[in-house]
């Protein structure tokens, strides 16, 4: 069936931000169109108006540029199949709903919403649910159970239809699924869906079909909640005599909450503090803002790499992917049909590993900014130093500022539990000798203060935990921080006096 050029796409609405599941979505569509030298188009479903949200489109476009994901035909980019926004495709899809009409396999319906309402309100009373199907349809106010002067006469007198699909009795529908084998449906458990609704837009299933068919798409690989929607889709491929074309389908696993049972969701991201989007969104209604990935500081290559993994397995121990790698590894017979439950804390420890990977160069030009928002003014030479340092203690390039903000500036406070622990009545005239020790250092480097600091210790026959701990207090304002010599040399000879000095005063 597919012996032509894969192509694939991934095809969201912009109905809000776009959910890390969409984005894993697009991510495999990508890498199964790398894998087999395919294209990988991105087509934006904005057939329903009334759920359109402003700035969602421009949402996905930068979503995906930012984790790599680029389309080779698509909005703003062009290709062959364009327009690529549905609601720019408005005119085309008329002819196949009609089309659809006139073979018989679907029908005009001109029952209004307050017809609909009320038969779901009585089925609902008598604890049944309304479906407008084939054991209903005959009963109701459509072209079925109208004479064909009826259906003129209403279109005439511009009374407002819908097209439905007719689904077919007793009839199974066998499918084989890329990811989950075998399955199978009775169209005497489906209902007739609207094909085309009487605003003139149609719905998601017939343009989803109908484009799919002129975009030359020949895998359709997209979540598990479209899985009931297979049967009509493929339905309307023969209905339409394009049943040889049609493409195969796959269907992902939903990605699952940490904890409890369900998808996962913005309230659990909300409730145990990630994000579920990748980047920053500002719904425009309420100005409520969701945190993404991006301003959370994840990298972009931890972000798709734990994605990747998020249902997909290569089949071996590893657990890292570059880009590269995983279009390599990549294939859609190691897709599980099993939810994918995520870890926020494995997240992080994707993250971990991808900044301990950078340059030290670049994580100091990304750190920059984070000095600039604290006001801090420092050299290139000294965040890049600084960087050197800290670096091994961080998994985000806020991280930096956590581990680091003493290098640039002394502390405000001292750690109480260190204090009451480790500053004892005879500290200060302790320090004081280690004061003038370090006065007496001529050159001011890491293992010269060390030597120094060494032969001093050995000499008095203190104990390094009784000063080590003080000293590192004075410097840093708790007991953790870098080497407590490089910290000196770092910060310089008079800033280590005086922080030195400012600790003896405040704590005695």
């Amino acid at each position: 069936m597919n012996t032509r050029k894969v192509r694939v796409r991934f095809a969201p609405s912009p109905t809000g931000p776009l959910h890390m599941g969409g984005v894993r979505t697009a991510l495999f569509n990508y890498l199964f169109a790398q894998k087999h030298g395919g294209d990988f188009l991105l087509r934006i479903e904005d057939t329903d108006q009334n759920r359109y949200v402003p700035g969602a489109e421009e949402y996905i476009l930068e979503a995906l540029r930012w984790c790599g994901l680029n389309a080779v035909e698509g909005p703003g980019i062009g290709g062959e199949y364009g327009p690529y926004r549905q609601s720019e495709r408005k005119a085309i899809y008329r002819q196949y709903a009609e089309q659809l009409v006139q073979s018989g396999n679907a029908y005009y319906a001109f029952d209004t919403p307050a017809e609909l309402d009320e038969l779901r309100a009585k089925a609902e009373a008598e604890k049944n649910v309304f479906s407008y199907d084939l054991h209903t349809r005959q009963q109701l106010n459509n072209s079925l159970s109208l004479t064909e002067e009826q259906v003129q006469a209403k279109i005439t007198a511009g009374e407002p239809y819908i097209i439905r699909f007719k689904m077919p009795e007793d009839t199974v529908i066998e499918e084989k699924d890329l990811i989950r084998g075998e399955v199978k449906f009775n169209t005497n458990q489906l209902d007739d869906k609207v094909l085309f609704k009487a605003d003139g837009m149609p719905t998601y299933h017939l343009a989803n079909v109908v484009d799919d068919y002129l975009m030359k798409i020949t895998h359709v690989i997209r979540g598990e909640e479209w899985l009931p929607s297979m049967p009509l889709h493929i339905l309307l491929y023969e209905a339409l005599g394009w049943a040889e074309t049609r493409p195969q389908f796959a269907h992902l696993p939903l990605i699952l909450k940490p904890t409890g049972k369900g998808k996962l969701s913005k309230r659990d991201g909300d409730k145990l503090g990630f994000p579920v989007f990748p980047l920053l969104w500002k719904d425009p209604k309420t100005g409520d803002i969701s945190r993404g990935y991006r301003e959370d500081g994840y990298f972009p290559e931890a972000f798709v790499n734990l994605l990747a993994l998020l249902g997909w397995n290569a089949g071996t121990e590893q657990e890292f992917f570059s880009m590269e790698e995983l279009i390599e590894a990549f294939s859609l017979e190691r897709v599980v049909k099993a939810g994918a439950r995520f870890d926020p804390e494995k997240a992080k420890w994707f993250n971990r590993h991808y900044f301990q990977q950078k340059d030290e160069a670049f994580l100091a030009e990304a750190f920059k900014p984070v000095l600039q928002e604290k006001g801090v003014e420092a050299s290139d030479e000294l965040i890049l130093k600084v960087v050197g340092l800290v670096k091994e203690r961080c998994e985000f390039v806020h991280d930096l500022w956590e581990q680091g903000s003493y290098f640039f500036a002394a502390p405000e406070s001292y750690d109480e539990k260190t204090v009451k622990k480790k500053w004892k009545p005879d500290t200060s005239e302790k320090l004081q000798e280690i004061e003038a020790l370090f006065q007496s250092v001529e050159e001011w480097k890491a293992d010269a203060i060390k030597e120094a600091f060494s032969t001093f210790m050995n000499d008095k026959g203190w104990g390094f935990g009784v000063v080590m701990v003080p000293i590192r207090l004075a410097l840093v304002g708790t007991s953790a921080g870098a080497d407590l010599f490089d910290i000196c040399e770092v910060i310089g000879k008079d800033e280590s006096l005086q922080r030195i000095q400012k600790a003896m005063e405040q704590l005695g």
